[in-house]
């Protein structure tokens, strides 16, 4: 579909459909006022307001031109050559993750951690849900640990009735920090594992290049938003100490915990991981009585917004490759910075990764940027449509404004560069 140098007719459209995909989940919230205003249409425009359906829409724009353009069957021959792995394996994960068997069990390890701190318990509770939550993208990858995170904190400290200011600074540091806190280990974070064996990147290296910065900036942006909402966490109900009982028996628990653990170890084999979903279903459903309901409706949702975000990120190369190649390292982090938030970080590390002759320095420079950049936008990271869809209940309107989004990710989102470009190693 590319002209030699120059980008074909469909190339130049899929641009520009993405770059109206972007303007269109910072314009949700007329479309939602449209609702409102003309109710006769109000199921489209619900439709169109939500962000999660925005690049499914647009990417299904842009297959119908290429069907028109071209031909129908060259418009299925793009479709098929996509990899929805990840979307998949996301409504998968997120489906179980949130289960109330992993949710009690994670909450009840949360808290007898949160008690081993000297501070009140709804303040040490919520510190160590935003740093330990996010570091455990590293192990059972970072949309199990934003679904679980953003569970948890919706289930403790968000409400329609708390400050949109703790929200949306509480929102901004658990993107932040799920985009960072999956660097310790090469095989959990999207946009390292896009790039870890192609490099030679093993656990020893990410723990020491990336880990201990990704750890330490973590563990600084979820002390400075506890300290800036102290006043609001004091005004909280105490947690009792009876909220770390599991009344779930534990089998249960431990059923579930072996379909999360098998699904992340399956999580590049679609059939697979599949599979053990339908047997997780079979399981809730015996098993009832032990289960709050299943978001069978967000996880589909989250998984068609990346499955577009594939789709129409497919075109981008033409742009993209050779932007990241013409940078030097300084302007390279910031240029992957910056680009993270209107692309997803996992996409642009996979074009780096495709950069012939990239030094050590800029292999490094690209990947912190893309991971320093992730909790600025919903598209920035994979895994923030998870906690979008988890968490937009909770705001005005049942929307979550970009913009003030992006604002609110901005200083953990320094705080992270000032860790990757500043800390040795």
């Amino acid at each position: 579909m590319s002209g030699g140098n120059s980008p074909s007719i469909v190339q130049l459209v899929a641009t520009g459909l993405f770059a109206v995909a972007v303007l269109h989940t910072f314009s949700t919230r007329y479309f939602e006022h449209l609702a409102h205003a003309q109710p006769n249409h109000a199921g489209l425009w619900h439709l169109l307001g939500e962000v999660e359906t925005v690049f499914g829409f647009w990417a299904m724009v842009l297959l119908l031109f290429l069907a028109i353009y071209a031909t129908p069957h060259e418009a299925l021959g793009y479709l098929e050559s996509r990899k929805f792995t990840e979307p998949a394996f996301i409504f998968v994960i997120m489906v179980i993750a949130a289960s109330r068997p992993i949710l009690d069990f994670s909450g009840a390890l949360l808290l007898w951690l949160a008690r081993l701190l000297p501070l009140a318990p709804p303040t040490a509770y919520y510190l160590t849900v935003l740093f330990v939550g996010p570091l455990l993208g590293s192990f059972i990858t970072e949309p199990a640990a934003m679904t679980l995170t953003a569970m948890l904190l919706r289930e403790r400290y968000f409400s329609p009735q708390a400050p949109n200011s703790f929200k949306y600074g509480t929102l901004g540091v658990l993107f932040v920090n799920i985009s960072i806190g999956g660097t310790l280990t090469p095989f959990a974070a999207p946009p390292v594992l896009m790039v870890a064996d192609r490099w030679g990147w093993d656990f020893a290296f990410m723990l020491h290049t990336f880990g201990w910065k990704a750890a330490l900036a973590v563990l600084t942006n979820a002390a400075v938003a506890a300290i800036i909402f102290r006043s609001y966490l004091k005004q909280l109900p105490t947690i009792s100490p009876a909220s770390a009982r599991i009344e779930i028996p534990w089998p249960i628990i431990c059923v579930h915990l072996v379909f999360l653990i098998g699904v992340v170890i399956a999580s590049h084999h679609t059939s697979v991981f599949a599979g053990l979903f339908l047997f997780f279903l079979g399981f809730a459903e015996a098993y009832r009585r032990y289960q709050n309901r299943l978001i069978l409706r967000d996880g589909p949702l989250v998984g068609l917004f990346l499955a577009g975000l594939v789709v129409l990120g497919g075109m981008q190369e033409w742009w993209l490759g050779p932007l990241l190649s013409n940078l030097n390292t300084t302007a390279l982090y910031y240029g992957a910075t910056a680009l993270t938030s209107i692309t997803d970080n996992a996409a642009l590390t996979y074009l780096g990764s495709l950069v012939d002759g990239l030094s050590p320095e800029a292999k490094y420079s690209l990947v912190a940027g893309a991971v320093s950049g992730g909790g600025l936008t919903v598209i920035a990271n994979a895994p923030n449509p998870a906690g979008f869809a988890i968490l937009k209940g909770t705001f005005d309107d049942g929307a979550i404004s970009p913009l003030w989004l992006a604002l609110a990710a901005t200083p953990p989102t320094l705080t992270a560069i000032a860790a990757f470009q500043l800390l040795p190693g």
